[in-house]
């Protein structure tokens, strides 16, 4: 993106002891500053007065920056109005030097003899040196090149360039000029219109690589359970935030799934999230599970994290090749849901939760075994399920309040992708918009 230009204090053309240019009523280029609009002035705590940056030129007056060499023998001193009837301010500067000094926020268009000398070039080298210099020092001003009768061909080129239109000097009156400069600015305006969206554009399908490229793609050719899972970060405008999961299925059919959540929302915490979440796909198709892999994963944390405050909580199942049974392992995080056929669902036993990842040095995760039976739907989720408020008050909806929510989804008929929609759209709603914490979501259904 283009380095703005430092702001500084506007100056008018007087003040730079230049030649004077004719204001619309043929007085001085000061008096034509002084009869400008109020409105395109402010006054600082301190007294200083300043331009006024205004977006709209509709209503304030327009200012052109004229670059020659000899501004007292030009002929560019004719009256002219804006498209409001405004006149239209100048200030002239005789080199780059002074340019520089006079250009500010409130000058809308730069009137560029290209017959000026560029600092450092020679007419041989370069012959629109001095525009290029001016492009480079003013990126969003509009830019009018001013060039000899019949010189068409240079003027064409520095349209090419960069500038916005070039004009003869010697052609020049008020009424061409100040069209000129209106449709200058106009069009500079839509350039940059044209860019940002463009650039927006580019951002969006970036966003959208990084973000496929960050979130996990399931591993689990060869098995028979359904997958699904709905991902919403907390932070404005993010990808991703600090929780994490994935699933996999080692060789020997087993599926592995695991959810976390790194404390806190930032870029770094989701960064985090994103290494956690490798690591344990590697250490799982290595073949470690349940404490072991756990104790692994609280080293990487250690040697990654950006402080030793951070943690984060686990929950990692690995699920039978018949699909009946489970191992489940809790480093500080929530249960899971389990729901089947004919039964109310119901949280998985949490009595072993072992401490979150990077608490306590050398700790310990048990494994439990859980039966799932038959038919099945596991669901695995992280705190930002369950800790949004409800409604007005102070209360949250907690383990309790989610797993009634499930249970009265389930009973409806609600599976896979459409019952995570419906859970997390009623936890933002319960809530009374979006919920300030990352929210992860999986689940796996069994089907015989």
């Amino acid at each position: 993106m283009p380095v703005p230009i430092p702001r500084q204090r506007a100056i008018p053309a007087v003040e730079s002891g230049q030649a004077q240019a004719a204001s619309p009523r043929g007085g001085s280029a000061e008096e034509s500053t002084k009869d400008a609009s109020p409105a395109g002035r402010t006054q600082d705590t301190a007294g200083n007065t300043t331009d006024k940056v205004e977006n709209n030129t509709a209503h304030t007056n327009l200012t052109l920056l004229l670059i020659e060499d000899d501004p007292a023998g030009s002929p560019i001193v004719p009256d002219m109005l804006d498209q409001a009837g405004k006149p239209i301010r100048v200030r002239t500067a005789r080199n780059l030097t002074e340019a520089g000094r006079l250009l500010t926020d409130d000058v809308h268009c730069i009137l560029l003899d290209l017959a000026l000398p560029a600092p450092g070039h020679s007419d041989s080298e370069d012959e629109l040196a001095v525009l290029r210099h001016v492009l480079e020092l003013a990126p969003r001003h509009a830019v009018l090149a001013l060039t000899a009768s019949g010189d068409a061909e240079r003027g064409a080129e520095a349209v090419r360039v960069g500038a916005q239109d070039y004009l003869f000097r010697d052609e020049l009156d008020g009424r061409l000029l100040s069209r000129a400069i209106r449709y200058a600015v106009e069009r500079k305006r839509s350039e940059s219109a044209e860019r940002r969206l463009a650039e927006g554009r580019l951002r969006a399908q970036e966003n959208r690589r990084l973000e496929r490229g960050l979130l996990p793609t399931p591993l689990l050719e060869g098995s028979t359970l359904r997958f699904a899972a709905r991902y919403r970060p907390g932070r404005s405008r993010a990808l991703l935030g600090g929780d994490f999961y994935d699933v996999v299925r080692t060789p020997d059919g087993t599926v592995h799934a695991m959810i976390g959540d790194v404390c806190g929302h930032g870029p770094d915490e989701a960064a985090l999230g994103v290494e956690l979440r490798i690591a344990w796909r590697a250490l799982t198709l290595a073949g470690l599970c349940g404490d072991q892999l756990l104790g692994t994963l609280q080293q990487v944390l250690e040697h990654e994290r950006a402080d030793d405050e951070i943690f984060a909580t686990l929950c990692t199942v690995d699920i039978a090749p018949d699909g009946r049974r489970a191992g489940l392992c809790l480093a500080g995080h929530p249960s899971p849901l389990l729901a089947r056929p004919g039964k109310p669902a119901r949280l998985l036993p949490y009595d072993n939760n072992g401490p979150a990842l990077g608490l306590l040095p050398g700790a310990r995760w048990p494994r439990m075994q859980v039966e799932l039976g038959a038919e099945w739907s596991l669901m695995l989720y992280t705190d930002g399920l369950i800790e949004g408020h409800i409604g007005q008050g102070r209360e949250r909806l907690g383990q309790d309040g989610m797993t009634e929510m499930i249970r009265r989804q389930f009973a409806e008929g609600l599976r896979g992708e459409q019952l995570l929609r419906a859970a997390v759209n009623e936890v933002r709603d319960l809530n009374g918009g979006e919920l300030t914490d990352d929210v992860a979501v999986l689940l796996l259904d069994r089907v015989p």
